[in-house]
């Protein structure tokens, strides 16, 4: 399991004061739940405290203590942003953090391995998993209970039922 989480990327400066644009990767609400995250400044991370949340369409804007010049934080434009594990939020029975799925190996129900979930693709109706399978084929597999059994997080596997129609 992953130690840290990734919650955004930033995309853009706003304004000259340091505000930043940020594409969240979890629910844009969560922000205002945070006091810091981490920003990945290339060789190291860097702790930055929050100082402002606001919306914008699909974007967060954040303004951070300490960086009030567009000079400050512009080169830091497609930076990531990450959490620590214990900051993240709990989940609810059958929610999983991607990163944690990404790498696992997939299973057939009959115990063969059929390949390793590769991406997870968020639509509007429920997530779609990419599993690259033994053959080197990319498989989308519903993420529902009818076709996703099992997922073991500690174990990083999860048993699939193939239903008609899927391969």
């Amino acid at each position: 399991m992953e130690d840290l989480l990734k919650i955004g990327v930033i995309t853009t400066t706003h304004g000259v004061r340091g505000e930043v644009k940020v594409f969240p990767t979890t629910e844009p609400e969560r922000f205002t739940e945070l006091a810091h995250v981490l920003l990945d400044a290339g060789r190291e991370m860097r702790e930055l405290e929050i100082q402002n949340v606001k919306f914008f369409k699909n974007l967060v804007i954040l303004k951070f203590k300490g960086i009030d010049n567009i000079n400050d934080i512009e080169m830091y434009k497609g930076r990531e942003l990450w959490i620590p594990r214990e900051d993240a939020q709990e989940l609810d029975e059958d929610e999983y953090y991607i990163a944690d799925l990404i790498g696992m190996d997939v299973i057939l129900e009959d115990g063969v391995r059929f390949g390793t979930l590769k991406d997870v693709m968020e639509t509007g109706a429920n997530d779609v998993y990419v599993v690259r399978t033994e053959d080197g084929e990319e498989v989308l597999l519903p993420a529902i209970h009818e076709c996703i059994l099992d997922v073991d997080v500690e174990g990083n596997k999860m048993t699939v039922h193939l239903m008609k129609g899927l391969i």
